[in-house]
């Protein structure tokens, strides 16, 4: 073999070996817990703490906002945002946390959230019009 194409191989295994860290490493969801024990940005889902105060004041600082969430193994943390509160974060399902640890506070670069459906199962009402298959006897 030349050596250019070992040279060439070792590159493309390289390249895929990274490739496959990278995805690990965005594709796994942290607690509040490991966050502690890492000093990387990690991925935290919880849902937010509606019982405690949400601080932000665009007066004093626009881009600070702080909250109080818990992750999926119920441990509360304290999360700082530097960004301007998002619209209708009181309505979320979920939220998807990216940042690290601070002390005891998570300082959050990303925040997604997850809200209620606009459409219910048990809310939709199904109208039939005369003369025309429905949509599940159209199925059918």
């Amino acid at each position: 073999m030349k050596k250019s194409s070992i040279i060439l191989i070792v590159i493309i295994a390289v390249a895929i070996a990274m490739i496959m860290v990278i995805y690990t490493d965005s594709s796994t969801y942290s607690t509040f817990t490991e966050a502690k024990k890492k000093d990387t940005e990690l991925y935290v889902v919880g849902v937010l703490n509606k019982e405690r105060e949400m601080l932000y004041d665009p007066v004093i600082d626009a881009n600070r906002f702080a909250f109080y969430m818990y992750d999926n193994d119920s441990t509360e943390c304290k999360v700082v945002f530097k960004g301007t509160k998002p619209q209708d974060i009181e309505r979320s399902e979920q939220i998807v946390l990216t940042g690290r640890m601070k002390g005891d506070e998570f300082h959050a670069s990303k925040i997604l959230m997850k809200c209620p459906s606009k459409y219910n199962e048990d809310e939709v009402e199904v109208i039939e019009a005369p003369g025309l298959p429905t949509t599940a006897s159209a199925i059918d």
